[in-house]
């Protein structure tokens, strides 16, 4: 460049004196320098403009393999621009001005968030348009419940008439189940869920104090195993918004619960009406909306999910002792979750959270069964309705990116109320195979 401003300088001597001699000879002759200088110019302009060309196409081949390199690694989201070359303004080079060069590219306004391990079962981002996610899960859940109850009649002033009892009940529960995701779009995505379930359940029921003694109650234990297919689940969810101008990632579900799994009320029973299997599934449909915010703030994701799940009633034409049940139905279950995931580094993150869920009682339609000299009389219907239940339960998880395909997630879950499970303890290994 150099050499040309040099050469442009030349000319432009070699003009002026050019027009002198002229002007004194008046042959209007062309001295010979002249061409000469034209020639050299037109082929520095040439050479410019073909390394122009080169570092264009050399940009151009970059961004494609930059783009091919995306496909193969299955990012979600599409790869950052690359460093842009640095370009010489023509008017700049005119003038004789430094030309401008712009380092590296500016930050956009989309920010990927963190892996949130206790979202595994709302679901974290939507996959990509075509992505294929295969995830084997396996959950452990415990229950133990000690509980001090009374039966028969309270008179007034603390005076007792009837049993006191002690009841304990354990229940543990493993369930393996796969789970496949499809994104459909870059903002829809569908899935499933099919678990086999093994279910152990003890209970204990030990009279501490008999009034009168007379009463006669002993202690009776119980237990009961099943194992086979659970509740099968399909889920569908839509990105509503991205995170920009200052909102969240907001994604909205819904999820439908089938009762594939076998139902409390099929269960064989013995004459006292305790199960002689443990169910491995509800025995009802449900239908479950729900929304997802997530608020990527690096190296920390903000989160919040809202929720409520549906059961549809239904007639279960049931007998247990001398109880006849006709109709049941579940009580509803608004549920919320939030927290907070931190990206440990570009692998690893960790997740803390709290979710509680408000489990409405469930209402009963029945009817009492009497027996008058071997005549069994069915009486007029009642309507009961069991309590309400607080679940509340403390989160803790942590993802692992082992390579750009799979994860393995830990999520542990601690009962905070006496109506949530004592421990509950999720293994996820997601990994895409398109």
């Amino acid at each position: 460049m150099l050499n040309a401003r040099w050469l442009i300088a030349a000319t432009a001597m070699a003009v002026c004196n050019g027009g002198a001699v002229l002007a004194q000879s008046g042959a209007g002759q062309t001295p010979p320098d002249y061409a000469t200088l034209l020639e050299q110019i037109e082929t520095e302009r040439q050479s410019i403009a073909a390394q122009q060309q080169a570092l264009e196409n050399q940009r151009v081949r970059l961004d494609e393999l930059e783009g091919r390199l995306a496909a193969t690694l299955g990012e979600d989201s599409a790869a950052p621009p690359a460093p842009q070359v640095a370009q010489r303004d023509a008017s700049a080079a005119d003038d004789g001005q430094q030309p401008a060069v712009q380092v590296g590219a500016p930050p956009t306004e989309e920010v990927e968030p963190a892996n949130v391990a206790v979202l595994g079962d709302q679901g974290g981002i939507i996959s990509r348009a075509g992505r294929v996610l295969i995830e084997p899960t396996l959950e452990y859940g415990r229950t133990d419940r000690n509980r001090f109850v009374f039966r028969g009649i309270e008179v007034p002033q603390s005076v007792l008439v009837g049993v006191f009892d002690i009841n304990e009940s354990r229940q543990d529960i493993l369930t393996a189940s796969l789970v496949g995701r499809f994104g459909v779009t870059s903002r829809l995505e569908l899935s499933g869920r099919l678990p086999w379930v093994y279910r152990s359940d003890t209970a204990v029921l030990v009279p501490l104090v008999q009034n009168p003694p007379q009463s006669g109650a002993g202690t009776v234990n119980t237990s009961a195993n099943g194992s086979g297919i659970g509740d099968v689940e399909f889920q569908a969810r839509y990105q509503l918004a991205d995170a920009k101008n200052g909102w969240p990632y907001l994604i909205g579900g819904v999820q439908v619960i089938a009762p594939t799994g076998s139902s409390p009320f099929e269960l064989d029973r013995d004459p006292l009406g305790n199960a002689t299997e443990s169910a491995t599934g509800s025995g009802f449909w449900a239908v479950s909306p729900s929304i997802t915010a997530l608020f990527p703030s690096d190296p920390a994701t903000l989160f919040a999910v809202l929720g409520y799940t549906y059961n549809l009633p239904g007639k279960v034409d049931f007998r247990s002792g001398d109880v006849q049940i006709d109709r049941v139905a579940p009580g509803g279950a608004p549920n919320a979750t939030f927290g907070l995931g931190i990206a440990l580094n570009e692998r690893t993150s960790a997740s803390f959270g709290y979710a509680h869920t408000w489990q409405f009682g469930t209402e009963s339609t029945v009817r009492p069964i009497s027996v008058n000299n071997g005549i069994e009389t069915v009486g007029d219907p009642v309507d009961l309705k069991a309590r309400d239940l607080q679940i509340g339960r403390l989160l803790f998880g942590i993802s692992h990116r082992l390579t750009e395909k799979t994860t393995i997630d830990l999520l542990t879950e601690i009962g905070a109320t006496g109506d949530a499970a004592d421990v509950r303890t999720t293994l996820r290994i997601p990994f895409a195979i398109k």
